[in-house]
């Protein structure tokens, strides 16, 4: 792993949560505690465990004695959790800092410990509830989908909705033997009829309503549009209860008749932008579709209002997915589904409709896709329509637009980060050198006070060009700061030039030194001595 002190920073910065643990440890920390922590974070999809750091923010280095013969404990995590766990020890000037790397547990399998298999609870441990068991049991179980509905026959799927299925795949795949295919022949080449029967995916996808009413009444979509927040009757309801195929096209044209226009003006031009993104609300409802819970008794819902769209389906997500990941790791819940969907050519085998919606809705100016109201339970999925800036929209229009659609999502995601001075997280941060280098954002300070904006064209846009001159200005005095206070905490010895020099490593000897004579100005400093002996004094 060989673990650096930077890393240990950027760890040390963020906040303790799903995949990192701190404890101080100072003297010593019992090893059986340690194998319930290694077997809760392995239960909670893998972490670390660092030793010598103090749990409170802002966290210091204190260094830690424990497990002094590191690998005799490794080879005790293995042999008692059947996990590779790694170790590796960081000679910090403040102490010695221990880093424990514990990996996911298996799919479908919780690591037990002592009888029980645990979860961390705030500051302690506890064991893991019924339901959270239930859903990594369920990872391991098969593909529902796939199933064959022991009572169901290829009478009880829709001959219209199997000619659009032929028709979609054909005009996807190019194959033109697809259309002499027989009924049959072609669905159990798309594995929707298994040697034994009618699956449960040809049912959600193809089946007749009496079918589905009989056999899997939760494979419905309900449609409501309220004009209101007003609890009460929705102003229209439609309940769609057979085959998906059928009336996948007849619910987007329901949503798209109350899909209004907004506008924003470019020079003497006037763009419209649709409430609703068509490929974003298209995306929501397949992933409903295809993602969700069949054994959960609920329906989808899909729940138009005038400026936004709920998207809410049973099952909470698939096993490994969460809002923090959606957008970097798939799981079909319902493989077949899926497989055939893809098939048609409406989603994508890698899973790219999180990204598009995401996308999306960065280019547009609207609110990212929210995941607030997800539980175990259901995915609860809110697209929000309203322009949030039309400024951002123009300065888009100035970055211009063929470069803007070639933008991948995690470049449009810290763009939307940065024009809302929000934080850039860091799995995003090696997307700021290129959109930096082209002018699109601009760096403020450095090391730890580095910030971001978006290049004067945004302030000039918005009709503050002073705007973007008092942001620019901040810059210089944050770094003067740092260097003020750096020098305070150094008492009375003062700090050599080198010193400073290593509080804003990304600046010039001589623009550090340009910093130091404004501050002497002011007032806030002075310099004594000559030579290698010469420091910096607080006033």
């Amino acid at each position: 792993m060989n673990m650096t002190l930077n890393e240990l920073q950027q760890w040390m910065r963020s906040p303790e949560g799903e995949h990192l643990e701190f404890k101080e440890a100072k003297q010593n920390f019992h090893f059986e505690k340690l194998l319930k922590y290694c077997a809760a974070l392995a239960n909670e999809g893998g972490g670390r465990i660092v030793f010598g750091v103090t749990d409170k923010r802002p966290r210091r280095v204190v260094g830690s004695a424990a497990f002094a013969d590191l690998a005799r404990t490794k080879a005790g995590l293995i042999e008692r959790l059947h996990l590779r766990i790694e170790g590796e020890e960081l000679a910090h000037p403040d102490g010695r800092v221990l880093v424990f790397t514990v990996p996911s547990r298996p799919l479908g399998m919780p690591v037990p410990m002592d009888g029980a298999y645990w979860m961390r609870s705030g500051e302690d441990l506890a064991p893991m509830t019924p339901d959270m068991l239930k859903r990594i049991f369920d990872e391991a179980a098969p593909d529902f989908s796939a199933e064959v509905c022991q009572r169901a026959t290829q009478s009880d799927l829709d001959r219209a909705a199997i000619k659009q299925f032929r028709r979609r795949w054909q005009g996807h795949s190019k194959n033109p033997q697809l259309r002499t295919l027989s009924d049959e022949q072609l669905l159990r080449d798309a594995g929707l009829i298994a040697p034994d029967g009618v699956t449960y995916a040809s049912l959600i996808l193809l089946g007749k309503q009496p079918a589905l009413g009989q056999f899997l009444a939760q494979a419905e979509v309900v449609f409501e549009y309220r004009s209101t927040e007003v609890p009460g009757p929705a102003n229209q309801r439609d309940e769609y209860r057979h085959g998906f195929l059928v009336f996948y096209d007849k619910l987007w044209e329901t949503v798209n008749l109350r899909n209004d226009l907004q506008h924003y003006q470019e020079g003497f031009v006037m763009h419209p932008v649709r409430t609703f993104s068509e490929q974003s609300v298209r995306e929501a409802i397949l992933n409903a579709v295809s993602h969700r819970d069949y054994r959960h008794p609920g329906s989808v819902f899909v729940r138009q209002f005038p400026r936004r769209i709920e998207i809410v389906s049973p099952g909470g997500f698939p096993a490994g997915i969460t809002p923090e990941n959606i957008l970097y790791r798939q799981n079909a819940r319902n493989r077949l589904i899926a497989d055939n969907l893809a098939r048609c050519g409406l989603v994508e085998r890698a899973g790219q409709g999180a990204n598009r919606m995401f996308a999306e809705s960065v280019r547009q100016g609207k609110r990212l896709p929210d995941f607030t109201h997800t539980d175990q339970f259901q995915v609860s999925l809110t697209l929000h329509g309203q322009i949030q800036d039309p400024d951002f929209l123009r300065f888009l229009e100035k970055v211009g637009p063929d470069r803007v659609e070639t933008f991948a999502v995690e470049d449009l995601l810290v763009l939307d980060r940065v024009h809302r001075e929000q934080r850039v997280p860091d799995e995003l941060r090696e997307r700021l050198r290129p959109l930096i280098a082209e002018g699109i954002i601009e760096r403020m300070g450095r090391g730890r006070g580095v910030r971001y904006m978006l290049s004067r064209k945004f302030y000039e846009i918005k009709g503050l060009p002073g705007g973007y001159t008092r942001e620019r200005g901040l810059d210089r005095e944050q770094n003067k700061t740092l260097l003020l206070n750096h020098v305070r905490a150094s008492g009375g010895r003062g700090c050599p030039l080198a010193e400073l020099e290593q509080v804003l490593p990304a600046l010039s000897q001589r623009q550090i030194k340009y910093l130091l004579q404004v501050l002497r100005d002011e007032g806030f400093v002075r310099y004594e001595g000559r030579g290698a002996g010469a420091r910096w004094m607080a006033e």
